[in-house]
């Protein structure tokens, strides 16, 4: 019940409910017009199967010491380790950032990072997991280093015999739930492959109930040179052809949603010329850490995005981007705090309705919230 109500509080957070607006397969959604769901959802299986699967360790080796607080920890993991998403999703991180921001290293899992404390922050939520048993000091960065699936610091994973600060070398194990960095078998995959196979209608052999089921803690020879033993979540080896399904479903996902000819063609990538086109230097005010302070103050900064698409596509292509197409209703216009050249390109027009300084007809259109 402890975990419920601390996950329950994170996900009615603003950070949280902005994920109902981004896409889990971004441009795939042209291709498959099934496949309409969230990263939102997403995170709230991630976070269930992440909690399942550490209940069953410890169901199954008592031995092994995993406590109330580490599920939780686990758990919020799950739910958060997609926050740094932004408009378009994985577009957003691959595509655009890297360039007009001029950030190569930026990265969602980062970004995540960066978004996580400023949901504990401005909500509060420091005392709320205090209230309910959580060691802030540890927990915390426990919870992060599980996000990002490394140490937080990167010196450390090389001079380190254990990198990690959150959790003790004797629960290297945990590390292994959401974010698996040794062999990229974790639960973000279990969640993401089975949502989106069912929704493009790509078969997914692969069962994760039963790689639960099978799921043991070992002691594991990583680094055969300093003959450092850890901890890993392993199957048996009659299990290897569920496994060796899991990475078939991967294959057949990039190949034929993530790297779809339509999702990767011109037309796609023309958002990113247009985006680029679109803003100007004055539009990155207020950027830190190569993040885009809008992406977090803003929930709804992809509607700004699309409203810059419209308005500029004329002026900057001979025919509108593909994504701005597919709309056909009269663009909405949000209120866009640090975006000050979307003031030039709207008339009075675009602001009638407007009741405590928000638009109207963000509430009134579904585009805002696709």
């Amino acid at each position: 019940m402890v975990s419920y109500i601390i996950l329950v509080k994170i996900i009615d957070t603003p950070q949280f409910q902005r994920l109902r607006n981004i896409k889990q397969l971004g441009g795939g959604y042209l291709v498959y017009p099934g496949a309409s769901h969230n990263r939102f959802e997403h995170s709230i299986g991630v976070a269930h199967l992440a909690g399942e699967l550490a209940k069953t360790l410890q169901k199954n080796q008592q031995e092994l010491d995993i406590e109330e607080e580490d599920i939780l920890c686990v758990q919020i993991a799950g739910l958060c380790h997609d926050l740094g998403h932004g408009p378009f999703s994985h577009l957003f991180d691959q595509m655009f950032m890297p360039q007009p921001c001029g950030n190569a290293d930026w990265t969602h899992e980062k970004a995540s990072l960066q978004m996580f404390d400023y949901l504990v922050r401005v909500n509060n939520l420091k005392q709320v997991m205090i209230e309910y048993g959580l060691n802030t000091e540890d927990d915390l960065v426990f919870i992060k280093e599980l996000i990002l699936g490394e140490p937080l610091n990167e010196n450390d994973s090389t001079s380190a015999d254990w990198p990690y600060k959150g959790r003790t070398m004797e629960k290297s194990f945990l590390y292994d739930i959401v974010s698996n960095k040794l062999n990229g078998i974790d639960v973000d995959k279990f969640d993401y492959f089975a949502r989106d196979c069912h929704h493009t209608g790509i078969k997914n052999n692969f069962d994760h109930m039963r790689y639960f089921k099978f799921a043991r803690v070992i002691e594991v020879e990583t680094d055969q040179k300093n003959q450092i033993k850890r901890k890993h979540i392993c199957s048996r080896e009659k299990e290897v052809w569920n496994l060796y399904d899991l990475f078939h479903t991967r294959l057949l996902h990039y190949r034929r949603v993530c790297y779809h000819k339509v999702t990767t063609n011109e037309k796609i990538i023309k958002l990113k010329e247009n985006l680029k086109d679109c803003l100007t230097d004055e539009d990155f005010e207020g950027i830190e850490n190569g993040t885009l302070m809008v992406v977090i103050m803003d929930p709804f900064l992809h509607c700004v995005i699309h409203c810059l698409l419209r308005h500029h596509a004329e002026s900057v292509t001979e025919s509108p981007p593909l994504e701005v197409r597919q709309q056909d209703k009269k663009i909405p216009n949000e209120n866009i705090m640090s975006l000050k050249r979307l003031a030039e390109v709207l008339t009075d027009e675009d602001f009638d309705g407007i009741r405590n300084g928000s638009l109207e007809v963000v509430v009134s259109s579904y585009f805002c919230y696709s």
